[in-house]
C-alpha cells in the first residue's frame, strides 16, 4: 500500500510540475495578452471621447450642416456610428462560434493590427457605406442628445466586452475588407472605424461654410 501511495504521489507531482513548466502561450493559446487588451481599451475609449468632444455643444444648424447634398452632416456621421457599432460587433461575435482557424488562416491574419490602425482611418480612400448603415436611408435615431447617447451606450457594450472577455479571439478568423482578421483584430477594426469617421466630423467642421457658434 505504501508503495502504491508513493507511486501515486510521484505521478501527481510530476503532472503538476509539467503544468508549471508549460509556457504561458501554451496555456492561453488564442487568448489576448493584457498588453493587447490595454491597447484596445485605450483605442476604444479615446475614439469615443473624441467623438463626444467633437459633437458636443453644437447648434442645430451645426449638427445638420452639409457641405454638399451628397455629403454627411456631423449628425449623420454620428448616426452612422450608432448603426455601425452593433453591426461590426455582431460580425466579430459570430466568429466565436466558428471552428478554430487553420494554420493557413492564422498565418494570413497574423500581425494585421498595425495595418488596420493605418488603413481604416485613412480617408484618402473613399468607401461607400452599406445601405443599411447609411443615415440617409436608415431610420432616424432622434435628436442630437439621443444620437450621442446611443453612440455612448453602444460603445460602452463594446468596451465592457473587451474588458472582460476571455474568449479564444486569436484562433477565430473571419473575412473583412482587409482580408482575414481574427477576433481581436475585429475589435481593433471597430475602434479604427470610429477614428475614420472622427476625421470626417472634423472635415465637416473645417468647411468654410460651417455655421459659426450661435448661428441657427
Amino acid at each position: 500500500m505504501e508503495v502504491l501511495v508513493h507511486r501515486l504521489s510521484s505521478a501527481l507531482l510530476a503532472a503538476a510540475a509539467l503544468c508549471v513548466a508549460l509556457p504561458a502561450s501554451a496555456q492561453t493559446a488564442g487568448h489576448i495578452s493584457e498588453k493587447e487588451r490595454a491597447a484596445l481599451l485605450q483605442h476604444l475609449t479615446t475614439t469615443r471621447d473624441q467623438v463626444l468632444a467633437e459633437s458636443a455643444k453644437l447648434t442645430d444648424a451645426q449638427w445638420t450642416f452639409k457641405s454638399a447634398p451628397d455629403r454627411w452632416s456631423v449628425g449623420e456621421v454620428v448616426q452612422h456610428l450608432v448603426l455601425a457599432e452593433p453591426f461590426l460587433f455582431e460580425t466579430q461575435q459570430k466568429l466565436l462560434s466558428a471552428p478554430p482557424a487553420t494554420a493557413e488562416q492564422l498565418a494570413a491574419a497574423k500581425g494585421k493590427e498595425e495595418m488596420i490602425r493605418k488603413v481604416i482611418p485613412d480617408r484618402t480612400q473613399k468607401v461607400q457605406a452599406p445601405e443599411p448603415l447609411r443615415p440617409t436611408t436608415a431610420a432616424k435615431i432622434g435628436r442630437q442628445a439621443d444620437t450621442v447617447a446611443a453612440f455612448t451606450d453602444r460603445r460602452a457594450k463594446t468596451i465592457d466586452y473587451a474588458t472582460k472577455t476571455n474568449d479564444d479571439l486569436r484562433r477565430r478568423i473571419g473575412d473583412s475588407p482587409l482580408g482575414p482578421l481574427d477576433g481581436y483584430q475585429w475589435l481593433v477594426f471597430i475602434a479604427a472605424h470610429t477614428e475614420r469617421h472622427l476625421a470626417q466630423i472634423r472635415e465637416v467642421k473645417a468647411d468654410p461654410q460651417f455655421p459659426k457658434t450661435g448661428a441657427n
